[in-house]
């Protein structure tokens, strides 16, 4: 019998050097529409799957490969006399690989003027089946559903005369995780359908279905007893810290990747030179600078002890200077879009230490999802950014423009640390981070304890609060401990009593209108 391929891909690369090299292999190639063409165009010898069936392609092409002489030739097994003697009886010869990548959908529906009637069109029904069948029979069919894995194909045929097993089998594992995701995205789009409504979607669907792939396993998750591993989406968009690139380092643990997040999220927030310092999921210390180095300093100073061991991100390229300040502390990754090579041999010193690279960027996931017991709690991420036209001020006494300022930077960083959240700032950098209390006065208290410790003074600071104040309490304790302006949502049914404690006290105060509680 001879040897068949049937090529048929939406997405093109390399499919006429694939061909090429098959049909130098002694291939007779199958083929439909415009990969067809394009094979023949090449001077490739090529049938079209309609001559090779008899059976022309109807119903706009909604029905061309849905044959059996294409399904059978894929689905017997090589092994089995009786499929053997069923394709001779038939005079059909059996397809040893595939080639066919699916209908855009994902590409379709990402076009803001995608219709339901266009979104429907690239509903593939003929390639996937195609794919699943060949995969179902991975025995005896080699199936590529990604141009990246025709180099290995024609290799393996070229030592050993054949697709070896592993391979196949490894190529069928990726077609199934293909149609896993292909249908995902398609259960996705019509479940967001409101009703019958085909021009109306909600932003969750009633059927949630998402798909990661699995980056590593890991040593332990949280704690040593829980096993753990890391996945990332398929595509990650520039900006998201699951496409670093580890350049240096051991490798990343669990807490390192959740910490890790923690750091580039709150410091890519920054449109200046920053640099974020993280310990257990919570900023503790956090500035901006001219450079690398002067926004590290400035971080650092803020609590030393819990930086020990932290996390170090930066907006903004390290150099020797930055490199050589943050090697006298012990730190277990260091985040930057881009280190010199100065800055590279000074980490290159401490062979443990993790860099990573991650592109500025200002993707955001599209979901953030919390798991409970038996179910998932969905919300869009935090993603709001309130500008200094947003302020209202509510005290008589009018801030500054560098009062402004560091409220602005003040509120930055209140967004990414643990409710309740009290964050003391001046001049640009943290003074004080009080995180994760139950009572919002004993985060402030905590705030000017730590602050004191580091040996910094509070003395006409920016205080910051994640939500608003329910009493006077939580302010006057901030107010004692040195600062002139608060900045915080408001939306208190006591917001009155706080802004006459505010003007009584003699500070000036404004709000923003929107709070950020993360638990």
């Amino acid at each position: 019998m001879k040897k068949q391929a049937l090529i048929s891909c939406s997405d093109k690369s390399g499919v006429v050097e694939f061909a090429k090299e098959l049909s130098n292999l002694g291939y007779h190639i199958l083929s439909t529409g415009g990969t067809a063409k394009l094979i023949a165009e090449a001077g490739i010898p090529v049938q079209e799957v309609a001559d090779y069936t008899g059976f022309p392609e109807m119903l706009d092409g909604r029905v061309k490969t849905l044959n059996p002489k294409i399904h059978a030739g894929l689905l017997a097994r090589r092994c089995v006399p009786e499929h053997m003697q069923a394709l001779e009886q038939f005079k059909i010869d059996p397809i040893d690989i595939v080639a066919v990548n699916l209908y855009p959908f994902e590409q379709a529906i990402a076009n803001p003027n995608c219709t339901f009637e266009n979104a429907i069109e690239n509903i593939d029904i003929g390639g996937p089946t195609m794919i699943r069948a060949a995969a179902k029979n991975h025995e005896s069919v080699a199936v590529i559903v990604s141009p990246g894995d025709y180099r290995k194909v024609i290799d393996e045929i070229k030592e050993v005369g054949h697709v070896t097993p592993e391979t196949r089998l490894e190529l069928a594992k990726k077609v199934f995780v293909h149609t896993a995701h292909y249908d995902a995205m398609i259960s996705n789009y019509l479940t967001s359908m409101k009703g019958s409504d085909v021009s109306t979607r909600t932003r969750f669907p009633e059927s949630l279905t998402r798909q990661w792939v699995k980056v590593q396993d890991m040593r332990y998750g949280e704690n040593p007893h829980q096993a753990a591993a890391f996945y990332r989406e398929k595509h990650v968009a520039p900006g998201l810290l699951a496409g670093y690139d580890q350049i240096q380092g051991k490798e990343l643990s669990y807490n390192n990747i959740a910490d890790s997040d923690a750091a580039w999220e709150a410091v890519r927030s920054f449109d200046t030179p920053a640099c974020v310092i993280i310990k257990h999921a919570n900023p503790c210390g956090a500035a901006i600078g001219v450079d690398a180095a002067e926004a590290y300093a400035k971080a650092f100073k803020c609590d030393p002890t819990s930086a020990f061991g932290g996390i170090i991100a930066f907006n903004c390229k390290v150099g020797q200077e930055a490199a050589e300040e943050v090697s006298k502390q012990f730190a277990e990754v260091i985040i930057a879009p881009e280190f010199t090579p100065e800055a590279l041999e000074i980490f290159g010193k401490k062979k443990n230490l993790r860099l990573l690279i991650v592109a500025n960027g200002s993707a955001h996931n599209d979901f953030d999802m919390k798991r409970i017991g038996g179910g998932l709690l969905v919300q869009t991420p935090d993603s709001q950014t309130v500008k200094e036209e947003d302020l209202k001020v509510v005290t008589e006494l009018q801030p500054t423009s560098a009062q402004i300022s560091d409220m602005m930077f003040a509120w930055k960083i209140a967004k990414f640390i643990k409710s309740n959240t009290i964050v003391f700032v001046k001049n640009g950098m943290t003074l004080g981070v009080g995180a994760g209390q139950m009572s919002r006065v004993d985060s402030a208290r905590i705030a000017s304890i730590k602050a004191k410790e580091a040996g910094l003074s509070l003395q006409g600071s920016i205080a910051a609060s994640d939500a608003f104040f329910p009493f006077r309490d939580g302010l006057d304790v901030i107010i004692d401990a040195g600062a002139k302006a608060v900045i915080q949502p408001g939306g208190s049914i006591r917001d009155e009593e706080v802004i006459a404690a505010a003007n009584e006290r003699g500070i000036t105060m404004v709000f923003t209108g929107e709070r950020h509680f993360r638990h």
